[in-house]
């Protein structure tokens, strides 16, 4: 697409562009909900602060004359008013989520979904004339950091119902339909939020490299070549609780020890016997937690990525194997599910050659990276051809409250996003 843009039916030799201290000062009211002294965020998946963050990103939408809805799996749709028949090609969404881990980052999916919706307002704001419409998402539940259902939103909206659970409930057994229901969706009403394959253009999500390699190699732009592959398992070890006083060594069924066990065999998948990229146990609940008891239920959850499907599927068959031997040299009885799976995706070439030229035309260096992270444009691949914008993370973190990015590289970034969304 060539640089110039129909605007209100008069040519412009001068794409519109962002409004970069409105970019950064929303970025500022959005991370004051939820945040912590230590300026971390918990915003959790469908956590009241995550209610309070959706309705402020819905308000700002419409103060900005745009209109804000949400679908019955919890997504947050942002759009230009007006008759969306008058275009010819399938709508083009752009955004991330706006849920957190506990006590994660300030950007981390918030700056995509802020710079979607400053791209969706400076369209709006400069009467763009396009063939496809511009959509704004804000994903639903991406981490599952409370309801244990990640990328819940994308895969409502791609179809995916028959790998969610019919009655989801939280960590401490609450029921989501509650939850979903005061933020707007419709559990019994799933369907009506699935999108058909083809009926998007593009899907493009900007983002935080959470990783090192961009400010290392000193460039403000990151092209995304793939996203990496992940299984999530949830493991239950139930053994007998007992004195810890009283009840001798031998003989003892603890669960605990078991997952310690088990931690250790995850951790090796990764380091020792590089069986995947990386294997984490980043969760655990003990029962009954007592410091002078012995357990009995203990719950634990793994979580294994890498970019290759047949090695990913070799590391949870590892795991499942490990996990059998280890319960029976303990005599505990172990349970093991895996709760979510999402295979690597790569980007779409296309997509990809357009955020270049991109950021070459607005001066800006790039690199081609892959994601260690997931994302939802894993998902809506399913659905459209994906694109991915990373911007520098400050040391290379991210999910924590130290999670930063220089103010420079987010305006730019969202710039390379609008750009690139005029390109399609």
């Amino acid at each position: 697409m060539p640089d110039s843009l129909t605007v209100a039916g008069t040519s412009s030799h001068t794409s519109p562009r962002i409004d970069g201290a409105r970019l950064l000062d929303r970025l500022d009211r959005l991370a004051a909900i939820g945040g912590g002294e230590d300026g971390g965020v918990t915003r959790m998946g469908f956590s009241d602060a995550d209610q309070e963050g959706r309705a402020h990103v819905a308000r700002q939408a419409v103060a900005a004359g745009l209109t804000a809805t949400v679908d019955a799996g919890g997504n947050l749709l942002m759009r230009r008013p007006g008759d969306h028949r008058r275009y010819t090609r399938p709508p083009v969404l752009v955004g991330s989520h706006l849920d957190t881990v506990a006590n994660g980052g300030r950007l981390d999916g918030a700056y995509g979904v802020i710079a979607a919706l400053e791209v969706l307002q400076t369209l709006h704001e400069a009467g763009a004339a396009m063939d496809h419409e511009t959509i704004a998402v804000g994903f639903a539940n991406e981490e599952g950091a409370l309801f244990p259902q990640p990328f819940w939103g994308s895969m409502v909206l791609a179809g995916r119902l028959d790998a969610l659970p019919s009655e989801p409930e939280d960590y401490a057994g609450r029921p989501l339909r509650e939850a979903l229901a005061r933020a707007g969706g419709d559990l019994s009403r799933l369907k009506t939020a699935a999108w058909a394959p083809g009926s998007l253009s593009a899907y493009l999500e900007l983002h935080v490299e959470q990783g090192p390699v961009l400010e290392r190699l000193g460039k403000p732009i990151g092209v995304v070549e793939s996203i990496t592959g992940r299984v999530q398992m949830s493991v239950q070890l139930h053994g007998k609780a007992g004195h810890a006083g009283t009840t001798p060594m031998e003989g003892r069924q603890d669960p605990l020890v078991v997952a310690a066990r088990l931690i250790s065999a995850v951790q090796s998948l990764g380091q020792q016997e590089k069986l995947c990229r990386v294997a984490t146990v980043g969760r655990m609940e003990v029962q009954p937690n007592s410091p002078n008891t012995i357990p009995d239920v203990v719950r634990l959850d793994i979580d294994l990525r890498d970019s290759d499907p047949a090695r990913l599927d070799a590391a949870e068959q590892t795991v499942r194997t490990a996990l059998a031997t280890l319960a029976r040299s303990g005599n505990v009885r172990a349970e093991i599910e895996a709760t979510m799976r999402s295979a690597p995706v790569h980007t779409d070439p296309r997509i990809r050659d357009a955020i270049a030229a991109s950021a070459t035309e607005l001066g800006h260096s790039h690199e081609s990276l892959p994601s260690g992270a997931g994302h939802d444009a894993q998902i809506v691949a399913d659905l459209a051809p994906v694109g991915m914008i990373f911007v520098p993370s400050i040391d290379g973190v991210s999910h924590v409250p130290s999670e930063r990015t220089a103010p420079e590289d987010l305006v730019a970034g969202a710039e390379v996003l609008l750009r690139t969304v005029l390109k399609l």
